[in-house]
């Protein structure tokens, strides 16, 4: 089945050939996928697919170390299991994102989610610590599903739309993160607490698995088919018959990559493919991601011992802090519409703009003389993190091509899982000099990421026009 229906204009009944198809401006589902109610819908459905998934899986992320101590494994260990799961994350992620271009973004969507959910249940079952061990290998190979759900709206939107729609997704899946641990903290409080909640986050992935096999996809096709037979019909700009071009290549791509594909063929596919990216000149989009991405992670890694050392505040605080981060990071998702639309659209601008802002209050944060300067830093702080995300990913797709978006992501998410393998390294290095080590580290590597930026200004400027090597 193909995944990506074209952005389709409404035509007034009656209305003449040359007049211009409206736009619904008030409704995020519509204005983005373009499409009736079908293509609304499937949008929409994608949302609560990521809500489902981040409210599941944090359920039990917070307990899982305290289950693994108590089933009388040491420190040493539980690090080593936890950094298993991040090495297999970092492997898997650019092959799987990459198997999602070549057999579809359904089947591959639904092998994920089932495979993890596997991976939650045997979570459920592990009385032991190889039992735990064994239970995170399905889900930190196959644990995917948000990097091909925005691959599959990436195929679903128009190039315009796409930072609009992405920043809804992860503000969508931010309110599942949230929610999630308050309801495991609950349920934790019970006699076999970890063992229910893993099974309940086991049952909410087959949940999601359901609601991805229920998607109107035979609706997305025949949209799509509808719309490529219908080109000469609507009114579109030049760069919009670009995008649908563009698109319906991709589909019909896909779709003449049957699932039903011997497995070397789909290997020898999927190695063809990462190549084409390592070969490409994409290699200063991911180092700005890489460096943003640690500088991050460092200005969280000693958030709550770094606020008990300077300032005397308890863990409790800094707890509620980050609640509340994130909980603006879910605004300033919904409010990317907006933004994008007063920067003209400028992925770029707005990138650069937002990690210098970022660089600005990690430095505000290192040099906090109080605790109101933190609480200052770590609001807007949510806000610029929030928008980086979103437009790192959407520089990624529009300098890469859209022929190859899972693949991106896949390379991407392999880029932070580095980062999340060195963070803590160099948290600890920085630590030993002060509790502002690590944070003035970051602003560090967040102003190599400005100048790399800077350096490549017209690259970025003219993003539309660079594009894989080998595609």
């Amino acid at each position: 089945l193909p995944v990506s229906a074209a952005p389709r204009a409404l035509r007034r009944p009656g209305a003449a050939d040359g007049m211009e198809e409206e736009e619904d401006e008030d409704s995020g589902g519509r204005r983005a996928a373009g499409s009736p109610a079908a293509s609304a819908r499937f949008v929409r459905c994608l949302y609560a697919v990521g809500f489902l998934d981040l409210f599941g899986v944090s359920m039990v992320v917070p307990l899982m170390n305290l289950h693994i101590k108590s089933l009388g494994a040491s420190h040493t260990v539980a690090g080593i299991i936890g950094s298993l799961y991040g090495v297999m994350q970092l492997f898997s992620s650019t092959f799987v994102g990459c198997w999602s271009d070549i057999v579809g973004r359904q089947y591959s969507l639904l092998a994920c989610i089932l495979l993890s959910a596997l991976g939650y249940f045997l979570l459920g079952t592990s009385t032991t610590v190889f039992l735990f061990a064994v239970s995170r290998v399905p889900v930190g190979i196959f644990k995917h599903t948000l990097s091909i759900s925005k691959a599959l709206l990436s195929d679903l939107v128009s190039e315009r739309d796409r930072p609009l729609v992405m920043g809804r997704f992860n503000a969508a899946s931010s309110v599942g993160f949230i929610l999630g641990p308050v309801v495991g903290g609950y349920l934790a409080e019970f006699e076999g607490g970890f063992y229910q909640t893993s099974f309940i986050c086991a049952s909410i992935f087959l949940l999601n698995g359901g609601l991805v096999w229920m998607l109107p996809w035979s609706e997305e096709n025949a949209d799509s088919r509808e719309h490529c037979q219908d080109k000469g019909t609507n009114s579109f700009s030049a760069k919009s018959n670009h995008d649908l071009h563009l698109k319906s290549a991709t589909s019909r791509a896909v779709t003449n990559s049957s699932f039903f594909q011997t497995p070397w063929i789909q290997v020898a596919t999927v190695l063809k493919k990462i190549k084409g990216i390592a070969c490409s000149n994409l290699w200063d989009i991911f180092l700005v991601r890489f460096l943003m991405s640690v500088a991050i992670l460092l200005y969280y890694s000693n958030f709550t011992l770094a606020l008990e050392e300077r300032f005397g505040v308890k863990p409790l605080f800094a707890g509620y802090l980050m609640s509340y981060s994130s909980a603006l990071g879910v605004l300033a998702g919904c409010l990317l519409g907006p933004i994008t639309r007063l920067y003209g659209h400028n992925t770029y601008r707005l990138l650069l703009h937002s990690s210098t802002f970022t660089c600005v209050l990690i430095l505000l944060y290192a040099s906090a003389l109080s605790i109101w300067m933190v609480i200052l830093s770590s609001t807007f702080l949510a806000f610029s993190t929030t928008i980086g995300r979103t437009c790192i990913i959407d520089l990624e797709l529009t300098v890469g091509g859209n022929e190859a978006s899972g693949t991106l992501l896949g390379v991407g998410q392999s880029v932070t899982s580095v980062g999340r393998i060195i963070a803590p390294l160099l948290s600890g290095i920085a630590q030993e000099l002060s509790p502002c080590g690590p944070p003035s580290l970051a602003v560090g590597l967040a102003l190599v990421a400005i100048v790399i930026m800077n350096a490549n200004k017209q690259k970025y400027c003219s993003h539309g026009s660079v594009k894989l090597k080998n595609q």
